[in-house]
């Protein structure tokens, strides 16, 4: 690693004090799951660490007038084992059981998973966010890209994202507090997650000298689940997932959002099966074409195609499983 300062800030106000105006300048350790990994791999240098993990107001999970906070150092076994987002937020507590990993639950946080960098192989083998070669062109359309994007991936991003929580918070229509030395802002977490532009940008709408705070999930009373499809149970990330929420008027569907992940650069809102869903009463039958409709716009590269197959399947059982609809 390269040598760095190291703030242990007691509030957020120091905390974001401590900040840089670019990207490298400075970086946030939580759990340091993510972070720690890419300093090794020499892919992150910053010229400071910002230790947020004393600051208790960044911690806890609350119910408020405007929703369920969710501190940013909630770890996501705290998420998984809370008993209120159990009842009524399964596809988020099913988002965090989904890391398989006790160890990475136990330290990772809510806000670093929103805020981890992709796991494409060509970036963390050191070529670049958008895995080019020295001539400037693309490695990844015709090189090892099974676990790469099948949707927005016209280019140059064809990463996937790697948050677990993103999809569930965009269905259920959260959102995301930031905090800098100037203020605060408020940002949908559909509007957190951003396919970026260039090699110096993130992944997320979010700037250097800012900090995540809490997440903020509404009561809205709807019906919602998580699936996920992963080539082995243990220690392995998915290949395909999809996050639903159903507002429901009797047995017909008023409105809905289904949300992939694992399939493309930035969490996907499937708005095609939205609208197939809408005024409808739930089946199987439904749930099928729904899934088909989520990735009709699908755009596979060499190797990854049968991703398509793995997000319809996804889509239906998180449909069924939030409707309580037997096969």
């Amino acid at each position: 690693m390269h040598p760095f300062e190291y703030g242990n800030p007691a509030t957020v106000q120091e905390a974001v004090g401590m900040l840089g105006a670019q990207w490298g300048d400075a970086a946030v350790l939580a759990g340091g799951t993510d972070l720690l990994s890419l300093m090794k791999e020499h892919l992150a240098s910053p010229k400071r660490l910002v230790n947020i993990k004393n600051i208790k107001e960044l911690g806890g999970i609350q119910n408020s007038k405007a929703g369920l906070r969710i501190g940013a150092t909630v770890t996501l076994d705290e998420l998984m084992e809370n008993a209120e987002i159990h009842k009524s937020f399964p596809s988020l507590s099913a988002a965090a059981r989904g890391v398989a990993s006790p160890q990475i639950r136990n330290m990772g946080t809510a806000g670093g998973d929103l805020c981890q960098r992709p796991r494409c192989w060509y970036y963390r083998g050191g070529h670049g966010l958008f895995g080019k070669s020295k001539d400037g062109n693309s490695l990844i359309p015709n090189g090892e890209n099974k676990f790469h994007a099948i949707l927005g991936n016209s280019g140059p991003a064809y990463f996937v994202s790697a948050s677990s929580l993103g999809p569930a918070l965009i269905a259920l229509g959260a959102k995301i507090k930031l905090v800098s030395a100037s203020g605060s802002r408020e940002v949908g977490a559909d509007k957190f997650f951003v396919t970026p532009k260039d090699e110096h940008s993130r992944e997320i709408a979010m700037h250097p000298n800012e900090l995540l705070t809490e997440i903020i999930v509404p009561h809205t009373g709807v019906k919602n689940g998580t699936y996920e499809v992963r080539q082995k149970e243990a220690l392995d990330w998915p290949l395909a997932t999809a996050s639903v929420a159903l507002k429901m008027k009797g047995s017909s569907i008023e409105s809905a959002r289904v949300v992939l992940g694992g399939v493309a650069p930035t969490p996907w809102a499937a708005s095609q099966a939205d609208e197939i869903l809408k005024g409808k009463s739930l089946t199987a039958t439904l749930a099928e074409e729904a899934g088909k409709a989520a990735v009709a716009d699908a755009t596979p590269l060499s190797q990854n195609a049968y991703k398509v197959t793995l997000a319809k399947v996804a889509v239906k059982r998180a449909l069924m499983q939030a409707a309580g609809v037997k096969a």
